[in-house]
């Protein structure tokens, strides 16, 4: 399936229906009155977040949706049925902006999770609500409101615990796919990824994390050189940062840390806090240096970048360190989680629990 991630489509909310002129004419019931009934509310348009669906693919070709208006009110008091409410589902981390205003209308960021994009019109009246003493039998009603229409443009960010930053070849597919169940394609050239890949790594019995698989990123990229500049804004939700480097290139003394410093240019010169968010550094293909060598430029990379935080020297083909990793990264987000909300506040779901959409 292909990978989209921004889309815009066109919504029209259904009008209301609108109100009856009718007098109830009975035998033996003389001056019935007033008898319409009330339109019915046209239904509204809600997005509904679903964790099964990963890409927007599905609005490339379907775009306009319209939901459906009330009924219309009759005699007899009878009001007329209200629409139902037409429910679009997408990938859960989209992001929903009218594109003429440019308002941001809201973000999906939990499955279930329901969003009003626009409103259904409200019911006409009918005679029957205009009945009063100095007028017992009023001919007027009034119609229904018409439904709000929008177009909307909605842009996807990956939902994902940990993300993936390296040059073309630093091994970051490699890596998912040594830890997880996705199957990214892996080649010897450049941009062998074209789009973002998720994979769920299983640490134990209910210990699990999402890992995010993005395009290398090249120097230029923020400026929109190559492929990462269009996918740096999947790692804007994740909450760690892998930076994989190739340790083992023609010139292991200068070019890792050529690599490093470039990816943090281009995460500065991309803003979006990603260069405060935390990273970790990833040595990766160490075993491709001889064994008594591999520490000596490990740890030559490391003072020559002044590097403080957390780092790994693993082999993502070999699985040399990759367990060790993955259960540092589990224990890392389960300290995280254990500081944080279960819930946003204020979210409505699709079983009715829950605050305002």
């Amino acid at each position: 399936m292909k990978f989209v991630d921004e889309v815009t489509i066109q919504v029209k909310a259904g009008d209301g229906g609108n109100g009856c002129v009718s007098f109830r004419r009975e035998k033996f019931v003389p001056m019935g009155g007033p008898d319409g009934g009330d339109g019915g509310d046209g239904a509204s348009v809600l997005l509904l977040g679903d964790a099964n669906i990963n890409t927007l693919v599905d609005f490339r070709h379907a775009r306009s949706f319209n939901a459906p208006r009330g009924e219309n009110g009759s005699g007899a008091n009878c009001t007329g049925r209200s629409g139902e409410d037409l429910r679009i589902r997408v990938p859960v981390g989209t992001i929903v902006t009218d594109e003429e205003t440019g308002e941001c209308i809201g973000e999906l960021l939990a499955p279930g999770q329901l969003l009003r994009v626009a409103q259904g019109g409200y019911h006409g009246l009918g005679n029957a609500r205009f009945k009063s003493s100095t007028n017992r039998s009023p001919r007027r009603a009034t119609p229904g409101t018409p439904g709000e229409a929008r177009r909307l443009r909605l842009e996807l960010k990956v939902l994902a615990d940990v993300g993936l930053l390296g040059l073309p070849n630093a091994g970051k597919s490699t890596l998912i796919r040594a830890v997880s169940s996705a199957r990214p394609k892996v080649a010897d050239y450049p941009f062998t990824t074209l789009y973002p890949h998720l994979g769920v790594v299983a640490v134990g019995p209910h210990r699990s994390f999402v890992v995010a698989d993005i395009p290398g990123l090249i120097e230029g990229a923020s400026s929109g050189a190559g492929l990462g500049v269009r996918f740096l804004k999947h790692l804007a939700r994740t909450r760690l940062l892998l930076h994989l480097v190739d340790v083992a290139p023609l010139d292991p003394a200068e070019e890792p840390v050529r690599a490093v410093r470039a990816i943090e240019h281009e995460l500065h010169e991309f803003g979006a806090d990603l260069p405060a968010r935390e990273r970790w550094l990833v040595l990766n293909k160490v075993d491709l240096m001889p064994e008594d060598e591999r520490d000596a430029v490990c740890q030559d990379i490391l003072r020559r970048l002044d590097w403080q935080g957390p780092y790994f020297t693993i082999s993502a083909l070999s699985g040399l360190g990759v367990r060790e990793l993955s259960e540092r990264i589990m224990a890392w987000l389960e300290q995280q989680a254990a500081s944080e909300p279960a819930e946003p506040v204020g979210l409505e779901r699709e079983d009715g629990e829950g605050g305002v959409e």
